[in-house]
């Protein structure tokens, strides 16, 4: 259930609602409608932040119980003081839904003094993040255990238009967050490809989907390979949408959309497998994107690619050892069937081309190796051209998504070079990230290219915070952002 936004006025001492939220950083006083709020308290307010019960430091909490009159609890929450005030909103955001729908309140009012539009939007991104939960496979609770899930918040004093936004920018996250967490038996290949139908079908959307028989004439040994030890048929899926003028080129998001990845006959230790459901992140990420962008009826040209199919162990699997021709006529060597998920971007890469983008930016959970160097804080950002990677980690940290970008020296290329083949998908353990990103350079030769490696920053094993464990929504933000950027 997505979360029911709206405006309203900053009238705090005389507003009826179960929960206001209000965000302050550190240092702040009681002023304004703040003074009035604290009326409606007896002085509750003043009383606390003189003790300095209550600073203002990043997370903070405090709750109050409401007057006789006006809201009946408020819940302080801290921005503390350090960078860029929208993205404190967002985080401020997260944590009040959440904790409202802890809390079964069903309703709730956020306060955080003036807002423009980013902040607006900032903020309506964070409460509808916290707000989100997957319950499609989970059996209803005891009516006498059960607590009102949070359905609406205001943002009082809400910008218009970074309201509208925000809300547009949400639905893109909610869908890439519920796709990411579904059970891998029920978000399958054909399940993107119907999403994306239904994307199209929305917003008027150009939407192709190819099977194995359409990819075997085109010659994608590269991307079927990964798919030939399962059933499942693969998919590569297409949405175009048309925002800008006509002929101009357009911007690629490309997405792997691995629905689940045993690591094939280079099996992965059973321990945690259950994670893999998350290796189609990137193809979510896209489909969101395309989610938002469509809803923010962006001036721009873009197209959407996302190659999905699961890598399963099997009698037909392909195994190490095996070399394949991709569609770009190169030859690879198959050296870990586990390294499967570049094997299936070297063809999307290839297939980017017919559409003559001006840029191509493909995110995907790609390497183990990129959670060991960043952990899972930022996002590796690899690519091409050095101008399109600073914009699109300047994109990144606008979205509240930051990135961090590691170096593609040629020195590097000799751990994937091949005796066999023009070129081997995995060079082992040492610089993973960084050999993973120059195998898809291989394939990217004709645009300019970054790469997204999103395997430390697309889900979460812990609680955050800010988000539950499972699926954080990126690279939703990162790629909006970029887009957006292009558009004005």
């Amino acid at each position: 259930m997505m979360l029911s936004l709206s405006g309203g006025s900053p009238e705090l001492g005389r507003l009826d609602i179960p929960l206001l939220v209000v965000a302050l950083a550190a240092g702040a006083g009681v002023d304004g409608e703040l003074a009035s709020l604290d009326t409606s308290l007896g002085g509750a307010l003043m009383r606390t932040l003189e003790r300095r019960d209550f600073r203002g430091t990043r997370d903070e909490t405090l709750h109050l119980a409401g007057g006789t009159t006006g809201p009946a609890r408020v819940l302080l929450i801290g921005t503390g003081s350090t960078g860029e005030r929208a993205g404190r909103l967002r985080r401020a955001g997260a944590l009040a839904a959440r904790q409202g729908g802890r809390m079964g309140v069903g309703e709730l009012a956020m306060f955080a003094g003036p807002l423009d539009i980013m902040e607006t939007e900032a903020l309506a991104v964070g409460l509808a993040a916290g707000a989100w939960d997957y319950l499609d496979t989970k059996s209803a609770l005891p009516a006498d255990e059960r607590r009102a899930p949070l359905s609406r918040a205001r943002i009082l004093g809400a910008d218009d238009a970074g309201l509208a936004s925000g809300v547009a920018i949400a639905e893109g996250h909610g869908l890439a967050r519920t796709l990411g967490m579904m059970p891998g038996n029920l978000c399958t290949p054909e399940f993107l490809a119907t999403t994306a139908r239904q994307i199209g079908e929305r917003h008027g959307l150009t939407v192709t989907v190819l099977g194995r028989a359409e990819m075997e004439q085109l010659g994608m040994g590269s991307f079927l390979c990964v798919a030939q030890g399962s059933p499942e048929d693969p998919k590569l899926i297409t949405l175009e949408y048309f925002g800008g003028a006509s002929g101009a080129q357009p911007i690629a998001l490309v997405g792997k959309g691995l629905c689940f990845d045993s690591g094939g006959i280079s099996i992965k230790p059973a321990q945690g497998m259950e994670w893999m459901k998350f290796d189609m992140c990137g193809a979510a990420g896209v489909l969101g994107a395309m989610e938002a962008i469509a809803r923010l009826r962006l001036p721009v040209n873009v197209v959407g690619l996302i190659g999905s199919t699961t890598n399963m162990p099997s009698g037909t699997a392909v195994k190490p050892g095996d070399v394949v021709r991709s569609m770009s006529g190169k030859f690879i060597e198959i050296i870990n069937t586990d390294a499967e998920g570049r094997l299936v971007l070297a063809d999307l890469l290839t297939y980017a081309k017919q559409f003559k983008p001006a840029a191509v930016i493909d995110a995907a959970t790609l390497t183990g190796a990129c959670v060991i160097a960043l952990g899972h804080t930022a996002t590796g950002v690899l690519g091409n051209e050095a101008a399109l990677v600073q914009e699109v980690l300047r994109a990144g940290s606008r979205a509240g998504e930051p990135g961090w970008e590691l170096p593609m020296w040629d020195d590097y290329k000799e751990l994937i070079k091949s005796d066999v083949a023009d070129i081997k998908n995995s060079g082992g353990r040492p610089a993973g990230t960084i050999t993973a990103a120059l195998f898809l350079k291989e394939f990217a030769d004709d645009f300019p290219w970054v790469h997204l490696d999103v395997a430390g920053t697309a889900y979460t094993e812990a609680d955050l915070g800010t988000v539950p464990r499972g699926p954080t929504g990126v690279p939703v933000g990162t790629f909006v952002e970029f887009v957006r950027g292009r558009a004005g």
